[in-house]
């Protein structure tokens, strides 16, 4: 096992994380998409009110919202303008598990062994005495508080070790999270110490996850969330060959739809296919996109005789943030490739080879914040065969799965 996860605590990593912000469960669904469009993390975590001092904070936690549960929420809701007054408690699902408090002093592979299990935020105090403990103190810790190294910090200050009082002083009431992106963030800055396991790829090393959910580009957009119910959110657009490999065109996922306009990409999923609602459109293809909106509403009236909604329901590649604005290579070139896909521009997943090296799957994905990369084959005639996944979970597993030796590190790497 590397010895940065010996020698390093949670508190190392809280150096420059700002004090928690709770979203209250009664804030409004409203208020929690702003929230999420102006936050740092691409989801948020909701709390009850507190009942009294003597409460754990942890108890109040409620669960998390992304940007996929919120624009699902509001494509099954009937009038949007009534949904987006509503509070999030009648869309956050409970899960306390997804949370766990833990001290500053706790080792990183012990934390590590929390985000495996599925806790997707750590709530860390912070102490206004806090100046990192790091190598010093976690060959002390061993996993788990020790009374005596509470008994030797009070009588021992002058030794430079903070005391218990300074570490849980009863002023000393902020808090931060700690998110997997931030574990990953801080590896990636050590992987001298991870050698040889960043240069192996992550097909060797066991990080690529075989079992996907994915839906039709054909099927209707609403299909890929009803029954999504993992981590990481998200579902692949895909386009199934003869020989029953699917090919990636596009993904619905919290990752994608992170800074999006809610309520055209809530339009979208409910009355486009998935492979129309991955496309977007060209900001000089409006007519298509009109066609598109005028032929979905004079459906729905046909079948229920009702008159459509005076809200303009406008979608584009832009408001949902499908859209880029720099031009491919070729294209830059005065050429046109030979086969191009009708799902183009920022729309395109975020693929990796299976070949590939942990190192360059993580600074990738650190790169795009997104919290997972689709996985193709790089042998394959066809680009974009599907063979998987790697998400968060899947590099701390391959991180702490091998020793540093070379003599354990898979074979082929």
């Amino acid at each position: 096992m590397a010895s940065i996860f010996l020698h390093h605590v949670v508190g190392d990593l809280t150096v420059g994380k700002p004090d928690l912000v709770e979203f209250p469960e009664t804030g409004t669904v409203e208020a929690a998409i702003r929230a999420i469009a102006e936050g740092a993390e691409g989801a948020i975590t909701v709390w009850r009110a507190s009942k009294g001092s003597g409460e754990r904070k942890v108890g109040r936690f409620v669960g998390m919202l992304n940007s996929l549960d919120l624009v699902a929420f509001l494509a099954r809701a009937g009038d949007q303008e009534r949904a987006m007054r509503m509070p999030v408690s009648e869309v956050v699902e409970p899960d306390p598990t997804l949370l766990k408090e833990v001290d500053p002093f706790t080792r990183l592979i012990d934390a590590l062994d929390m985000m495996k299990q599925g806790a997707r935020r750590l709530l860390v105090r912070k102490s206004l005495s806090w100046r990192g403990v790091s190598k010093r103190f976690s060959i002390l810790y061993s996993g788990k508080w020790l009374n005596n190294f509470n008994d030797s910090a009070n009588s021992t200050t002058a030794t430079g070790k903070p005391s218990s009082s300074s570490l849980h002083s009863s002023h000393d009431h902020k808090y931060c999270c700690l998110s997997r992106e931030d574990i990953i963030r801080f590896l990636i800055g050590c992987l001298g110490a991870l050698a040889p396991l960043p240069l192996s790829s992550i097909s060797s090393l066991g990080a690529t996850t075989p079992h996907y959910y994915h839906v039709e580009a054909s099927a209707p957009a609403i299909e890929a969330v009803r029954t999504l119910r993992q981590d990481p959110c998200a579902a692949a657009v895909v386009e199934t060959n003869p020989d029953g490999t699917h090919k990636i065109v596009g993904e619905i996922s919290s990752y994608k739809l992170w800074k999006c306009d809610y309520l055209p990409a809530a339009w979208a999923l409910a009355n486009l296919s998935a492979g129309h609602f991955v496309m977007g459109s060209e900001d000089n293809d409006g007519s298509r996109l009109d066609s598109l909106s005028n032929l979905s509403m004079a459906s729905s009236i046909g079948e229920s005789g009702a008159s459509p909604s005076s809200r303009p329901k406008k979608f584009s590649s832009r408001s949902i943030g499908f859209f880029s604005n720099l031009p491919s290579p070729m294209e830059i070139g005065g050429l046109r490739p030979a086969r191009r896909s009708m799902y183009r521009g920022r729309s395109a997943p975020l693929t990796c080879k299976h070949t590939s090296s942990l190192a360059a799957v993580m600074a990738q994905m650190l790169s795009h914040r997104a919290t997972h990369i689709w996985v193709t084959e790089a042998d394959s005639e066809e680009d974009d065969v599907l063979v998987g996944l790697v998400s968060y979970n899947d590099i701390l597993y391959a991180v702490t799965k091998y020793p540093t030796s070379s003599s354990a590190t898979p074979a082929n790497a």
